[in-house]
């Protein structure tokens, strides 16, 4: 069994391989709207005949973007980075992990998902050192490196996913008027929001769901609440590897 490493998205997902030398869209060190500090330091990084394979959730147009970015990386090291995608691509990197054969790189929304693929030994840590870096480096710092910290198969917490990017899911709307009315209070868990639902539909209530949250709030309704994702890097490592 192969292991990946967490740096944080089937039915034949088709890798493709980015040119070494692809067509920048921004000439690295001559366009001054950008920090080339990066772009630079990668160019010490020799990855000449190494492949980096990439798995994530983006298609389309969301894929063209992201390649154009993993252009700078490619032309910077040397490396050949191949990038791939599938409509079911949560269900295949766990294909994927359990033949063997997985990306170097998984980008995954799903942080239930990543504690049940650290829980069964196929995730390499990234390291403490990566953890620092992420609590000096991110707003709200300490709480992106616990929720990228997971218990592996040996039932200790590690550092596995690197929040790449960050998305509000979903947010659940309330009228302040009518919980005053009914005597509800605001719930400050899962577990306290999913005993308001029963004791709404109790009342004859029918509590609301929205799959996407508005651009602003609805008049008179303020969020209880939110969920956020983050998209997770992965790096293969041999079973014999440190």
């Amino acid at each position: 069994m192969k292991k990946i490493l967490l740096l944080g998205a089937a039915f034949a997902a088709l890798a493709f391989s980015l040119p070494a030398h692809a067509e920048l869209k921004f000439k690295p060190g001559e366009d001054p709207r950008f920090h080339w500090a990066n772009y630079d330091e990668l160019k010490k990084v020799d990855l000449k005949g190494e492949t980096l394979t990439i798995f994530g959730p983006w298609r389309g147009e969301d894929e063209a973007l992201v390649r154009s970015v993993l252009d700078y990386f490619g032309e910077a090291t040397g490396a050949e980075v191949k990038y791939s995608s599938s409509e079911n691509y949560e269900q295949q990197i766990v294909i994927d992990t359990q033949a063997g054969s997985p990306p170097n790189i998984a980008v995954l929304p799903q942080p239930g998902l990543i504690q049940d693929l650290a829980s069964k030994g196929v995730l390499t840590p990234l390291g403490e050192d990566v953890a620092a870096w992420v609590k000096e480096n991110y707003a709200a710092g300490d709480s992106w490196a616990k929720l990228g910290t997971y218990t592996g198969k040996d039932g200790k917490s590690a550092f596995y996913a690197f929040p790449y990017k960050i998305d509000v899911k979903g947010l659940v709307w309330y009228s302040p008027d009518n919980f005053q009315e009914a005597g509800y209070k605001v719930p400050k868990t899962q577990e306290e929001l999913a005993d308001l639902e029963k004791k709404i539909i109790a009342d004859g209530g029918k509590p609301g769901a929205s799959g996407s949250a508005p651009a602003a709030p609805p008049a008179g309704r303020r969020p209880i609440g939110s969920r956020t994702s983050c998209c997770a890097h992965n790096r293969r490592r041999s079973t014999t590897s440190g």
